[in-house]
């Protein structure tokens, strides 16, 4: 088969300054006989410029509207926002983060328009690594501490604290619950601040590998009820960074528990893209980023990652970029027949949704992939 046409469309989603490919991604698709279309302006404001790609390869689009025409195979950053979803078609293919748990709204616009949605965020490997997830949750969770520190500061609306404190002083205490990618990297970076650090987890041989990097550097507890409970009273910073691939975020610091906080604390729910772990938390953006609720101060961005957009642009298509070659060249069916986890990208496939933990998550009916393909 002839290779799928790669679309490139500039992100809408508010502040959302990534783009999906790099230069260098782009010479690697047309190395390939890979055609790739990109909308004008896509990487802009990630400081890379049209003539870039079109050096490499690319043709540059004027429109919106005629890069998802003509692309049979769309790669974007953020999950479609409601203008994108009404010029989907039945039959395209769309690689991206869909994270759906959180999103519902834009599962039903899948499902309607019968597209292929391929989730970079469910991709998964044997041993349950996320590929395609982890260069974003690295750079969300080096960004969170950075946020906090930031809002910490008394013209921020902070407790006025700086996270490494002074000789003499006592430093921020920063509590990270969930140690997986983002909370390491929250940890790692609020550690290297000098913060005195707790990170939080379930799972024990992740604090013991934790410990083992930091040698007592970054203090690891067992998470349960009633260390969240203790911690998160006495933090100045809590960073929320749990993760359940493909469902719906679990609420463990409750409304309860941010009631007993220090006024001017800060709050980062790095979880907040699959519906948030802190109780009663609403999304923002990077235009209006933060509120105040029982004086503590709220930070939910969505796409963290936007902020510092050549970093993560780089970051991700450095990943994405294997498995975006495996679906031009064979297209949808043929490359996850090949590659499982691949296949456990696919979130919705002729209008059925086809991972079981994004059902569960939405509440709705499931149907294997192999019945689809078959």
């Amino acid at each position: 088969m002839a290779p799928l046409v790669v679309g490139v469309p500039t992100e809408v989603k508010d502040s959302e300054n990534r783009v999906a490919i790099t230069p260098d991604g782009v010479r690697e698709l047309s190395q390939r006989g890979i055609s790739i279309l990109i909308q004008a302006g896509a990487g802009e404001q990630s400081s890379i410029a049209d003539d870039e790609f079109v050096r490499a390869g690319a043709t540059i689009v004027p429109t919106a509207g005629e890069t998802w025409a003509r692309a049979e195979l769309v790669c974007k950053v953020k999950e479609p926002q409601p203008e994108e979803l009404a010029v989907m078609r039945p039959g395209l293919v769309l690689f991206t983060y869909l994270h759906l748990a959180a999103y519902p709204d834009v599962a039903k616009g899948l499902l309607a328009q019968q597209v292929a949605g391929v989730a970079y965020e469910t991709v998964q490997l044997d041993n349950l690594a996320l590929p395609l997830l982890a260069p974003m949750s690295e750079v969300a969770g080096r960004l969170a501490t950075q946020v906090g520190a930031y809002y910490l500061q008394k013209e921020n609306g902070g407790r006025g604290v700086l996270l490494g404190g002074a000789p003499g002083v006592r430093p921020a205490r920063v509590v990270v619950v969930g140690a997986g990618n983002v909370g390491w990297n929250a940890a790692w970076i609020a550690a290297g601040m000098e913060a005195e650090v707790l990170l939080l987890d379930k799972n024990l041989d992740r604090l013991r590998w934790v410990d083992q990097i930091h040698r007592g550097r970054i203090m690891t507890i067992a998470s349960n009820r009633g260390s969240v409970e203790r911690s998160v009273a006495d933090a100045d910073l809590v960073i929320g960074a749990v993760l359940v691939p493909g469902g719906r975020a679990p609420i463990v610091i409750t409304e309860e528990m941010i009631r007993t906080m220090k006024r001017g604390a800060v709050i980062v729910d790095v979880a907040i893209d699959q519906g948030g772990c802190v109780e009663g938390i609403r999304e923002t953006t990077h235009t209006d980023p933060v509120y105040e609720r029982h004086g503590v101060v709220h930070y939910a961005v969505g796409n963290i990652p936007g902020a510092v957009p050549n970093t993560s642009t780089y970051a991700l298509t450095n990943a994405t970029l294997p498995y975006l070659i495996e679906l031009a060249e064979r297209g949808l069916a043929e490359a996850c027949r090949r590659d499982a986890a691949l296949a456990l990208g696919v979130n919705t496939l002729d209008g059925e949704i086809t991972h079981p933990v994004v059902a569960e998550a939405l509440g709705a009916s499931y149907r294997p992939l192999e019945e689809l393909l078959a």
